[in-house]
């Protein structure tokens, strides 16, 4: 993060247009000109209210700066006690962003800029900040997060994994212990005692997943004791009461979620499940699961099967049915009816075609682990549903974990809409806006950056077969690697990743791979990425939360060059590889790789037009530029089918809440029969 310049660069030329007067019923915007021009344009982008915010900063920031620490500290537990007293926060805005700027520069020799400032205020105001990447998130989160936790009622800041939460707790600690305020990390292995005091800290740092299963677990835990008769007077007359047995988390106050639309969207639409206790049933599960996988190659398509492409189901056919039961079978599945064995058998087929080890899974210790496809990282903790994880467990001959029934469970946009106040930050919000404002009431505001982008969009390459795609980026990061330039590549799968590594070894090219495999040396690679000569190959993990800064000489080269190999299911994935260079106003460029047999048009324009288009690709020998829109085409329709997919799993966590409600059950604890 560059901290020399502390003010907005000027604009290259003076606007000359004059603002608009204000419509009739709408506020008057606030006249402002602390630092110049730059303001004025900063007003019409709609962020007068913020930008009409920053000479009152300046000014406390001007009175306090030359406090000692001791008495900083001391007026920072002042503006907590007129918190606690009812004060509105908005009205401790100033001093408070005063307070941290004032601390970041004294601590992490990092003063925020204006635009962070800004970025602050968004967050504050309920509202996602779109920064670009590099423009310092981690550091402007401190802001409405410091703020928020005046009160004493607890903030929580969701990231996207462990090591994040850890990695930004620990750079921003200084800040906030200079202030007074405590700051605690949740980690999936923490004990329920270590978890209760990072809960009582003032801030809490970790991801969306284990501030669920915490909530779970809580409401488990209340209604256990309360089945027993205690209720309120439980520790009173239990005597010593251990402390596992009592809740860890607090209210759910305010939230600020970092990379909001990889929380908020991508997993939005995998509830959080905990399971109940195994019984038999579950044994003869797993011995179904397992049968099922090893029948599963004696059925052919269309013989035995039909698969539904735009629905990605399958069903047997009455020749296929008629195999089931020709099939052996083990004792143990004697009680089981003909109608669940063709269900076992259809799940270990679809697992069979549409779940790849190295692209949708990897195996750790003889487990499987989802490779989250928006990140690119192993998602820690989760399972796919509907005996999906089971199949992929029996295909891959590791040991069947047992899917048993649900003891408690939470969707992530019911968890954060159970928050008092939410916020959020992330580099590509913008397209998904419709979906943040009408599933979480939040607007998405695009918040200025400290410099004038740098970055160059070279045209798209289209080609009619990936052996012509994959030869031409193996060209042309020969030729940009001749240069000195650093360049980051980035693939949809680890599969892809390793495939392209190969044909880089037989270039004779040098290069680094990032993908789920070497997860504990992520930010080794990237911090390397952009040294002169530099190329790594990444999944879309590309170092997401971590800046690659440029060598040097860099600069002067033209800065780091993306390559995208394939565009992904959802237009923000691929804008958050492109948003790797460029970083702080640096020079950057970037080309899109595309070819008619990628399986963007697969998903996205269905098997027949897919076979079509890869029979014409098969006759091409040169570039097809004209076939760049039918890859956008395809790709608006996935992300239309996802966004569809949210709905309609929120639609029926809606109705099966009201459903428990009107029945008197826990719409979080019931499982509905």
């Amino acid at each position: 993060m560059d901290t020399n310049q502390t003010t907005l660069d000027p604009p290259e030329t003076e606007p000359t247009e004059k603002p608009a007067p204000p419509k009739r019923g709408e506020p008057r915007k606030f006249r402002a000109n602390p630092v110049g021009s730059i303001y004025s344009q900063l007003t019409k982008q709609g962020l007068a209210r913020f930008v009409a915010q920053l000479p009152v900063i300046d000014r406390f920031e001007s009175e306090l700066k030359d406090l000692s620490d001791r008495e900083l500290r001391k007026y920072s537990l002042g503006l907590r006690h007129r918190a606690k007293s009812g004060e509105p926060l908005h009205k401790l805005l100033p001093e408070a962003f005063a307070l941290v700027r004032i601390a970041g520069a004294r601590t992490m020799n990092m003063r925020h800029y204006e635009v962070q400032l800004i970025g602050g205020m968004i967050m504050f105001d309920g509202a996602i900040a779109e920064m670009e990447t590099g423009e310092g998130k981690t550091l402007t989160a401190t802001l409405p997060t410091y703020l928020y936790a005046l009160p004493g009622k607890g903030v929580h800041v969701a990231t996207v994994n462990d090591y994040l939460a850890a990695r930004d707790a620990e750079l921003m600690m200084p800040v906030y212990k200079m202030l007074g305020m405590t700051v605690g990390v949740i980690e999936s292995q923490m004990s329920s005692d270590d978890r209760r005091k990072a809960y009582s800290c003032d801030i809490t740092y970790g991801t969306s997943k284990e501030f669920g299963f915490d909530f779970l677990r809580d409401r488990l835990l209340i209604r256990q004791t309360r089945e027993q008769g205690l209720g309120v007077l439980g520790p009173l007359l239990a005597g010593k009461k251990e402390q596992n047995e009592e809740p860890v988390q607090r209210e759910h106050f305010f939230a600020l979620v970092d990379e909001a639309d990889s929380v908020l969207i991508d997993d939005a639409r995998t509830p959080l499940v905990i399971s109940a206790i195994p019984g038999e049933a579950e044994k003869v599960a797993v011995a179904c699961h397992q049968w099922a996988a090893h029948a599963e190659p004696e059925f052919v398509e269309d013989d035995h099967f039909e698969y539904d492409h735009d629905k990605k189901s399958v069903e047997l056919t009455v020749t296929g049915r008629l195999l089931v039961r020709q099939i052996p079978k083990p004792k143990l599945l004697d009680t089981v009816g003909l109608v669940d064995l063709y269900d076992y058998v259809e799940r270990a087929i679809k697992v069979n075609r549409d779940f790849h080890s190295g692209q949708h899974y990897v195996i750790i210790d003889g487990e499987v682990v989802i490779v989250d496809e928006s990140t690119g990282r192993i998602a820690e903790g989760r399972k796919w549903s509907y005996g999906i994880h089971q199949a992929i467990e029996a295909k891959e001959g590791v040991e069947v974990t047992v899917a048993t029934g649900q003891a408690a469970r939470i969707t992530v946009q019911d968890l954060f809409l159970r928050y008092r106040h939410l916020g959020g930050m992330t580099g590509t919000a913008s397209s998904s806006k419709g979906e943040f404002k009408k599933i979480y009431k939040l607007n998405v505001i695009k918040c200025p950056t400290n410099r004038i982008p740098q970055r160059k969009i070279w045209p798209d390459r289209v080609f009619g077969s990936a052996d012509a795609k994959w030869a031409a980026i193996v060209d042309e990061i020969r030729e940009i690697n001749a240069s000195g330039r650093p360049i980051l590549v980035g693939t949809r799968t680890i599969e892809k990743s390793e495939e392209l590594s190969k044909l880089l070894q037989d270039a004779g090219i040098e290069h680094e791979v990032l993908n789920a495999h070497q997860v504990a040396v992520e930010a080794d690679i990237v911090s390397r990425a952009g040294q002169p000569g530099k190329v790594t190959v990444a999944t879309n993990m590309a170092g997401r939360g971590t800046d690659i800064k440029l060598g040097e000489g860099v600069h002067a080269l033209g800065g780091l060059h993306v390559i995208c190999t394939e565009m992904h299911d959802s237009a923000r994935i691929d804008r958050q590889l492109v948003g790797r260079c460029g970083r702080q106003g640096d020079p950057g460029s970037t080309r899109q790789f595309m070819a008619l047999d990628d399986d963007c048009l697969l998903i996205g324009l269905g098997p027949k037009r897919y076979k079509k288009l890869v029979a014409f690709g098969e006759k091409q020998t040169g570039e097809l530029p004209a076939y760049a829109k039918l890859f956008r085409k395809a790709q608006r329709r996935i992300e239309s089918k996802h966004f569809g997919d949210r709905k309609v799993l929120l639609h029926h966590e809606k109705q099966r809440k009201k459903m428990h409600r009107e029945m008197g059950q826990d719409p979080y604890l019931d499982s509905p029969d």
